[in-house]
């Protein structure tokens, strides 16, 4: 993976959270917090488990930074301002940064080391199976998902540079 790749996915993974959680906005309380049976609980569960992942990837990668919560809140304010941190970092990683190994201990896999690029697949592929997860708790609410397909994105992009 080249560092444009890189920039390239984790903006399309930013884009993608955005929609979905602009289409959680309407989505009343009661509903955004109940249990359903799928993936991390709640749609609330699975946002948060998306932008947890954000989060601790990103104090690995980048630097630290404090635990944001997992309101609905910082859903909608906290979460944007992480993409743009993982974007803005991207913008001057350069080749070698993005090869560059991470050494950390992880809950599931123990002590790791991984190059950066694949921290940075793991992350965009992670929140696109669970945005995946969130788009059909909406759908059994009756609430048509956005669409956050990565065509939708190189699409977007196309049509911004005509």
């Amino acid at each position: 993976m080249t560092s444009a790749e890189a920039r390239l996915h984790l903006r399309y993974s930013a884009w993608a959270s955005r929609k979905l959680v602009d289409a959680v906005r309407a989505v009343p309380n009661a509903d955004f917090e109940k249990p359903v049976g799928i993936s991390h609980s709640s749609l609330q569960g699975t946002l948060a488990h998306i932008f947890y992942a954000d989060w601790i990837w990103f104090t690995r990668v980048v630097e630290p930074m404090e635990q944001p919560g997992q309101t609905r809140e910082a859903l909608e304010t906290v979460w944007p301002e992480l993409q743009d941190k993982w974007v803005a970092w991207a913008e001057l990683a350069t080749d070698a940064e993005i090869n560059r190994v991470v050494e950390c201990k992880s809950m599931l896999y123990g002590q790791m080391a991984r190059p950066v690029w694949q921290i940075i697949l793991h992350v965009v592929n992670h929140a696109t199976l669970h945005r995946g997860q969130a788009m059909g708790i909406l759908r059994q609410m009756g609430i048509a998902p956005p669409q956050t397909d990565l065509m939708n994105f190189y699409s977007e992009l196309a049509a911004a540079d005509a």
